[in-house]
């Protein structure tokens, strides 16, 4: 069985399976660097076409969280799971609040304030959405305080899939609302703060963070020099390809 990972550096997403990859210790994943600018062909043969897309033998699973239980059935050991039923759903609940409370928020901010620096009002006509966006992450990081582990990992004292969702997703969030000037919800909230600096000195989360600030360097580049808006066109052209293709 040949599988390979599709995945960004900046993706929290893909860094989700990625540190997963890495706490398992598997080293028969290859991983793609697949830039932004993706070709007709991978429309094609993937509906979902998402990011991180792990290929196994010519398939393709998409979605984060599908592909982390994919792996955690074909690779058991060490389990990133709980030993019962409720240690795993709670687990799952940390994940999800990661997946869809932060980093599902974070996503709509992005795009409705673009590249925007610190220094740069938000646009005028979408303040009031702004705000309500910027309050609702600051609200699943105060909930997410209270349910936080408090010896530096997530749940259970070891590394789980709840610390594989999370990592990237506070690295996200904080990066996304810092660089707009909308400020570090993530400082007012010890629990969380701790964890963050905690989970630092694990192997797994040090490196997925470091693949992470490469690609934002990597992505403050494209924006300055307008290779961004030029892979972004690119990209939009095949979909727009692929969906004539495939139209009947």
């Amino acid at each position: 069985m040949t599988m390979k990972l599709y995945s960004w550096d900046i993706s929290p997403y893909a860094a989700r399976v990625r540190m997963q990859i890495y706490a398992k210790g598997l080293t028969d994943i290859a991983t793609d660097q697949t830039p932004f600018y993706l070709t007709q062909r991978f429309y094609e043969e993937r509906p979902l076409s998402r990011i991180p897309s792990l290929e196994i033998d010519g398939d393709a699973i998409p979605e984060s969280a599908v592909i982390a239980e994919y792996l955690e059935e074909t690779y058991p050991d060490p389990s990133l799971l709980g030993s019962t039923p409720r240690e795993n759903a709670h687990i799952r609940t940390l994940a999800r609040i990661g997946d869809v409370y932060l980093i599902s928020t974070a996503f709509t901010l992005a795009s409705l304030t673009g590249a925007l620096g610190a220094q740069t009002p938000v646009p005028t006509g979408i303040e009031s959405i702004v705000a309500l966006l910027s309050g609702q992450l600051a609200s699943s990081i105060r909930t997410l305080d209270r349910m936080i582990g408090r010896d530096g990992f997530a749940c259970l004292g070891r590394l789980t899939l709840a610390d594989c969702a999370l990592v990237p997703a506070l690295a996200y969030v904080q990066y996304m609302l810092t660089n707009r000037g909308l400020g570090d919800p993530i400082a007012a909230n010890g629990n969380v703060a701790a964890y963050q600096a905690a989970i630092q000195g694990q192997a797994p989360a040090a490196r997925v963070l470091a693949e992470f600030d490469r690609g934002r360097k990597e992505r403050r580049e494209q924006i300055s020099t307008g290779e961004l808006d030029k892979m972004r066109a690119a990209n939009q052209a095949a979909r727009e390809a692929a969906e004539r293709a495939l139209s009947p």
